[in-house]
């Protein structure tokens, strides 16, 4: 059996006092809510238990997730989620003065987060920065101005490593996949921000004013969010609603310290203690 024994779950919860929250394969898949997320955020709440969805998808602004569960039943502001897009422009600006050239590949969000304000300013072969993320509306032209860049000397970013994205008709290419495309072309990796990074987790346990120890990573897949957990130092969790299977879980070498087939558990565990 793939779950958490009722015992070894019940002692982890009664420790956690906050969550940070995958979105994608934990909470949705693609525009279908997943079974009980509504009843566990409820519960969360009813609780007292804080929590910050952490998401690495940079397709949508936090104020798009927030319309997008609004949609769902979820009331939930765009300041209780970080996106990947938002954590990237936030490290990029850190380092690179006003004004700097950089060409995006990925999504409005992305464009939205690095452009909007005009600190950074739009630019294609001769820019100094390439960013890229998850991007549905990819096309050949883009990759190529950004192997041209990179291949120029332009520091590359990437808002996440996530090979793949659920959705509701099945796993397709994600972020992961133009790295690999633009690795392909260049010889170069992009610096990650997103999980596995722990830079996410720290901005989700500031903003909440927990610490790691006290604080569950729930997530869907093993080679970012539970990775990020298990670096981080933190109680980490895995739902199995969303990318990861059970031959999967089995051969690799990241362990969960708690296994979930969904949310329900974690419903009645809050529903009986309120």
């Amino acid at each position: 059996m793939v779950a958490t024994s009722q015992t070894e779950l019940q002692k982890v919860l009664e420790k956690a006092k906050a969550y940070i929250i995958d979105m994608d394969g934990v909470i949705y898949r693609g525009d279908m809510c997943l079974p009980h997320v509504p009843e566990f955020l409820q519960a969360l709440e009813d609780s007292g238990i804080p929590y910050l969805m952490a998401t690495n998808n940079s397709t949508k602004s936090p104020q798009e997730f927030a319309d997008k569960l609004q949609g769902m039943g979820i009331d939930l502001g765009p300041d209780r989620i970080l996106t990947s897009s938002v954590a990237t422009r936030g490290m990029v600006e850190e380092r690179y003065p006003k004004g700097t050239g950089v060409f995006v590949v990925g999504m409005q969000a992305l464009h939205d987060a690095m452009y909007a304000d005009g600190y950074f300013v739009p630019a294609e072969r001769d820019a100094k920065v390439v960013v890229s993320g998850g991007h549905f509306g990819l096309t050949y032209a883009e990759l190529r101005t950004a192997c041209l860049a990179i291949r120029d000397g332009a520091d590359w970013f990437a808002t996440n490593g996530d090979k793949t994205f659920p959705t509701e008709e099945g796993i397709i290419p994600g972020s992961g996949a133009i790295i690999a495309a633009l690795n392909a072309a260049t010889d170069q990796w992009p610096e990650v921000v997103g999980k596995p990074s722990t830079g996410m987790i720290d901005e989700a346990l500031q903003s909440m004013g927990t610490t790691r120890a006290e604080t569950i990573m729930l997530g869907d897949r093993l080679d970012t969010d539970i990775l990020a957990g298990e670096r981080a130092d933190m109680p980490t969790m895995l739902v199995m609603t969303g990318v990861t299977d059970k031959r999967e879980l089995d051969a690799s070498d990241i362990e969960p310290d708690v296994i979930v087939d969904d949310l329900e558990p974690l419903v009645s565990f809050y529903s009986a203690g309120s």
